[in-house]
């Protein structure tokens, strides 16, 4: 999944440092690694810090029978689920064992796999 062609977007007053000991899901994006962090992924950039997003995946079309395992079918994501939100093309989706889900009227779809760093 690649970022979008689009200049990245500062995350302004960002007191955290991220690495690979700091506690969020690190994921490889492009040729880099990431920190999905309270529904943002962010990139650390010298001295600052930019948001990324996922960008569509060839994966990323509903299958209202998708048979996920992980959760029972009435699982609704969304806050408060207990996954771990990530931006995706211009929406949130949900971190499901290495899988990143979309909440679609009453079924998820998987909208890929991550690559966990």
């Amino acid at each position: 999944m690649n970022d979008r062609n689009q200049e990245d977007h500062v995350h302004h007053r960002h007191q955290h440092e991220h690495g690979a000991a700091c506690g969020h899901l690190a994921v490889i994006h492009d040729d880099h690694v990431d920190y999905v962090h309270d529904g943002h992924l962010h990139h650390p950039h010298g001295d600052h810090v930019d948001e990324h997003q996922l960008a569509a995946s060839d994966l990323a079309a509903c299958d209202p029978k998708h048979a996920c395992g992980a959760h029972p079918r009435d699982h609704v994501h969304g806050v408060g689920c207990n996954h771990v939100a990530i931006p995706h093309d211009g929406h949130i989706d949900y971190v499901v064992e290495g899988h990143i889900h979309r909440q679609h009227g009453e079924h998820c779809d998987d909208h890929g796999e991550l690559r966990l760093a």
